[in-house]
């Protein structure tokens, strides 16, 4: 994750100083994007060592519709406990506009069922989007939303990504001898043929979120993190592949208190990504469970501590 070093740096050497709601202080820029190739690995930070079950847990508390922090609170997770009322509300955060947005006739759209709908029945649509942006809503949130909009794009996808992905995942009768030899041959069409024998999926999956507000150096590592898991289980249960996520932020800055770890953590070298396997017998996104996931070959850095900006 090189990109993510590259952009500590940049807001380092050319980030401008700005003030902020909470009082601390950042150093920021304006506009920048990153690509993560799925393929290549599940994009978990390794030049520090991050804590995935918190961003499991999270991003399935948001499946859920779920604006309290009861859940999280059962599986020792605290991230929003700085934000929640005493009876752990959350006004309606992610979890209510995802999954129960109001319209003004009193009725609610379930965004992410629209979104695998869309996705299973017309993939080539240029609308499967989710957003959080209720503007009707802000008012009541403990925390107006940050990553507020994502979009799903569906393609066909090519021979030799097919064979890459089946190959990861382990699919019957795909073994490292069927790319090698595409490699060597250009034999496409058979390529295409044999993943089609196979069961390989014809279309990949592609999810790109805009995030208004981005602290780099705690915040934005969780939510590559989480956008990427999203993907591979919607690709998942729609049939796709999942093939990358890109990241679109607007003020994207470093907390003045995290320059130091930031100087640290630009110092050291990323190492290989680690591989993440879902439970392959989950057809349904809102069935998955923590134990559903299973991260492989993860080998962080030290963890480097940070104070949250409240």
């Amino acid at each position: 994750m090189q990109q993510y070093l590259d952009l500590q740096r940049k807001i380092l050497e050319s980030g401008v100083f700005k003030g902020d709601r909470t009082g601390t202080g950042t150093k920021s820029i304006f506009g920048h994007q990153m690509h993560f190739d799925l393929l290549e690995g599940f994009p978990l930070l390794t030049t520090k060592h991050l804590f995935l079950r918190s961003i499991i847990h999270e991003l399935l508390w948001f499946l859920m519709g779920n604006t309290n922090i009861a859940y999280l609170k059962e599986h020792n997770v605290s991230i929003w406990d700085n934000w929640a009322d005493e009876d752990g509300e959350l006004g309606p955060i992610y979890g209510k506009q995802w999954r129960n947005w109001p319209t003004p006739d009193g009725q609610h759209i379930d965004q992410i069922q629209s979104a695998l709908d869309q996705l299973r029945a017309d993939p080539d649509s240029r609308r499967i989007i989710v957003c959080s942006w209720n503007v009707a809503d802000i008012a009541k949130m403990a925390l107006p939303p940050c990553h507020l909009l994502f979009q799903f794009y569906s393609c066909e996808a090519s021979a030799v990504d097919r064979i890459r992905w089946a190959r990861q995942v382990d699919v019957p009768g795909v073994g490292a001898h069927v790319l090698k030899l595409d490699l060597i041959h250009g034999s496409n069409e058979d390529l295409h043929a044999h993943a089609d024998a196979c069961g390989v999926p014809k279309r990949e999956l592609h999810c790109q979120s805009y995030q208004r507000s981005c602290d780099v150096f705690l915040g934005l590592p969780f939510n590559i993190a989480s956008y990427a898991l999203l993907t591979m289980m919607v690709a998942q249960v729609t049939g796709h592949i999942p093939r990358a996520f890109v990241w679109s932020g607007g003020d994207t800055h470093l907390y003045t208190n995290h320059l130091e770890q930031a100087r640290l953590q630009i110092t050291r070298e990323p190492r290989s990504l680690p591989t993440m396997r879902l439970n392959s017998n989950v057809d349904n996104l809102f069935s998955f469970t923590y134990e559903d996931f299973a991260l492989e070959g993860y080998d962080p850095h030290p963890h480097i501590k940070g104070e949250v900006a409240v």
